[in-house]
């Protein structure tokens, strides 16, 4: 299964903010949306992302005025990027391995969706379940 799976079933409306905006203006758009990062843009390329550990990492170095902070000086400027070509069980690995929660799916240069470490766990969990389904049916049909 690929990762366009995953963005047809949760659409392609993707939240984005740029690097000017300040922490504060960010916090409020990751809670309103209930997101956990946000991709950063510069004109129409991705430039970063801004996760919430992001965010606590700046609180933690800063304080409260990290909030007044632009993004570009806390975000994550060295994104790993997928297509919608990519496997699922691939982008859990690059996941895993590189401990991310999130990951930019990007087409020809352009932004195309975002996909959770939450979307890539439902993704294979119903994989599975359809597995189970078609081997209970095959068994059943069997006997």
């Amino acid at each position: 299964m690929s990762v366009e799976r995953i963005l047809k079933g949760k659409g392609r409306d993707v939240a984005t903010i740029t690097g000017a905006q300040s922490l504060e203006a960010v916090c409020k758009i990751l809670a309103e949306r209930r997101v956990g990062a946000l991709p950063v843009m510069e004109g129409p390329s991705l430039a970063g992302i801004l996760s919430e550990r992001d965010v606590v990492r700046a609180l933690s170095v800063h304080g409260a005025g990290a909030l007044g902070l632009p993004v570009s000086s806390v975000m994550t400027r060295e994104v790993r990027t997928i297509t919608r070509e990519t496997r699922v069980e691939e982008a859990m690995g690059i996941m895993t391995q590189g401990r991310f929660r999130h990951l930019p799916v990007v087409e020809g240069g352009q932004l195309i969706g975002i996909i959770s470490i939450g979307d890539v766990v439902k993704a294979r969990l119903d994989a599975q379940q359809m597995e189970v389904e078609e081997l209970r049916s095959y068994v059943a049909g069997a006997a």
